[in-house]
Order: C-alpha cells, then sequence, then structure tokens
C-alpha cells in the first residue's frame, strides 16, 4: 500500500489501521530499555512500596512514573 492511501484511511477515520502494517518490525523510537541498579535507604523503600500499594502498582512502576513525571517537569522549566 501506497503512503497515501495508508494516509487517507488514517485521515478518513478508518477504526482499524492495524491490518496494514507490518507489526513485525515496528519499534518504539527512544523506548530501548537499559537496565540500572540504585541502591536506596530502607525507608525510601518502605515508603515506596507503601505508596505503590496505595495506589496498586508495582515498586518499579512508581520508580518509573515519578521519575519520568520529574524529567519532563525539569524539561519544561529549563524551556521557559
Amino acid at each position: 500500500m501506497k503512503a497515501e492511501d495508508f494516509d487517507k484511511k488514517f485521515d478518513d477515520g478508518e477504526q482499524d489501521i492495524t491490518g496494514d502494517l507490518d507489526l513485525s518490525t515496528a519499534r518504539r523510537v527512544n523506548q530501548a530499555h537499559k537496565r540500572i541498579h540504585v541502591d536506596f535507604p530502607a525507608w525510601v523503600v518502605a515508603s515506596l512500596d507503601h505508596e505503590a500499594a496505595r495506589i496498586g502498582v508495582t515498586r518499579q512502576s512508581i520508580i518509573k512514573v515519578w521519575l519520568v513525571e520529574r524529567l519532563k517537569e525539569e524539561a519544561a522549566n529549563r524551556s521557559h
């Protein structure tokens, strides 16, 4: 399918265009993962676990979300 045809289907609001994509070669830009280890004091881990349990997510999830939020906030502050 030509790009123009694909764009037209999308622009016309076609509900499911995924059948026209080759998802086997898809990748998310800037989403490569790199594993790191971070040491926290025990009280920080306990606080993270408490907050994670309170909102129903894992410790890793809450760390990721909070770090991304802070990085976005810092980037926005720098652009002003």
